[in-house]
């Protein structure tokens, strides 16, 4: 793939810029040394930049230079992951603890390069806005946040769009699904109380262990019989914890897990019907029960036409074979759902290449290779969007 010669050229600052960053990885709501970083660059380029929009996050804001009412925004995510990094690169994470495993250091660096691109020609008519997003990662809503700071009250944006890398698919190949992309996940939990005493006697006592094993059982039922075969969700166990002794029945017993949902319908429905089966469970077993919902992210859908422009986009300035059209959409969770809730847009997947380390492993770094291609992407976007 050729790029154009400013692209091109950018490239080696760029690189720079990305293992920069993933050098000082900093986590949910702390990433203050990466926000000054990208002030500090936006402002070489000549873009306004408001700060402390949902704590940590800020906003470039770069006018064309024919004007117009017209606007767009474009979201990076830009925090890192709670975990040791074991890549041993020149540039790896000085941060014991913090790694960038997700390629949000891949995802500023697009953005600020798209940012100096577009400053130098300003060959758009109306308003980019540049939303570099907090805290994505482990259910802490950066977007959310961002929203409720007035992201789009303060600012007036038409529509919004995000990028995210994706390891297993061809180097720079878009995936642009027409509208889900990405499940919600909400987390379950369930204390059980029953009534303890002596693993020989367990006829004088209620015990949570077994109404643990038939819950986990009949949870198993709630898609599988409860759900529309045409429809898609996962419910995963993942935490039980009861006991202390080998001759004691416990007093209580906990479980908890996560649901992922396609839509807000089926998400509703479900966690209903799950809070109703333990209940009922736990009562036939003499015991009572705790239950409660951590709600997560919502589906990612994109809105239609927003998605198809992205694919004529993308197939006009890379072509047709730079789209694949056979990813499916995954069962992952994603913040930028928010945004999309709030404004029209969409989300799509950039191939990070089929033999890239898979996201959130102590081994992944994100390409560089894809840096061209994400800017690319970004400007045309703009220029086509921004007529």
């Amino acid at each position: 793939m050729k790029f154009n010669k400013n692209i091109q050229d950018l490239i080696p600052t760029m690189k720079k810029w990305r293992q920069t960053i993933h050098s000082f990885p900093e986590i949910a709501y702390e990433e203050y040394k990466t926000a000054e970083f990208i002030e500090k660059k936006l402002k070489e380029f000549g873009i306004k930049v408001i700060k402390n929009i949902g704590k940590t996050g800020l906003v470039g804001i770069l006018e064309g230079k024919n004007k117009s009412n017209k606007s767009i925004g474009l979201r990076a995510d830009m925090d890192a992951l709670p975990m040791d990094e074991k890549t041993n690169l020149s540039y790896s994470s000085k941060n014991l603890g913090k790694m960038h495993a997700c390629g949000h250091d891949g995802h500023v660096t697009m953005l600020l390069g798209a940012a100096k691109i577009l400053s130098e020609d300003k060959n758009f008519s109306g308003k980019v806005y540049f939303i570099f997003q907090p805290a994505e990662e482990g259910g802490r809503a950066g977007a959310k946040s961002m929203i409720n700071d007035g992201l789009f009250k303060k600012f007036k944006i038409d529509n919004v769009w995000g990028i995210h890398n994706w390891p297993g698919v061809e180097l720079g190949k878009a995936v642009i699904h027409k509208q889900f992309a990405m499940a919600g996940g909400d987390i379950f939990e369930i204390n059980i109380l029953g009534k303890g005493g002596h693993a020989a006697q367990p006829n004088v006592s209620n015990d949570p262990i077994i109404a643990l094993g038939f819950i986990i059982v009949s949870l198993q039922t709630i898609v599988s019989r409860q759900l529309d075969p045409f429809s898609n969700a996962v419910l995963s166990i993942t935490k039980i914890n009861s006991g202390s002794a080998f001759n004691v029945i416990p007093e209580t017993a906990y479980l908890g897990g996560t649901l992922r949902s396609t839509n807000e319908h089926d998400r509703d429905n479900l966690l209903k019907k799950i809070k109703s089966l333990v209940e009922q469970t736990a009562i036939s077993h003499n015991c009572k029960v705790d239950f409660r919902i951590i709600p997560g992210y919502p589906p990612t859908v994109n809105d239609e036409k927003s998605a198809s422009f992205a694919h004529e986009i993308y197939e006009k300035h890379f072509g047709i074979d730079m789209i694949d059209e056979n990813c499916t959409p995954t069962m992952g969770s994603e913040d930028f759902s928010y945004m999309l809730t709030e404004k029209p847009g969409a989300y799509i997947w950039l191939g990070a290449g089929i033999n890239s380390e898979k996201l959130h492993s102590p081994y992944f770094d994100f390409n560089d290779k894809l840096l061209p291609f994400g800017v690319k992407y970004w400007e045309c976007l703009v220029k086509e969007n921004l007529k």
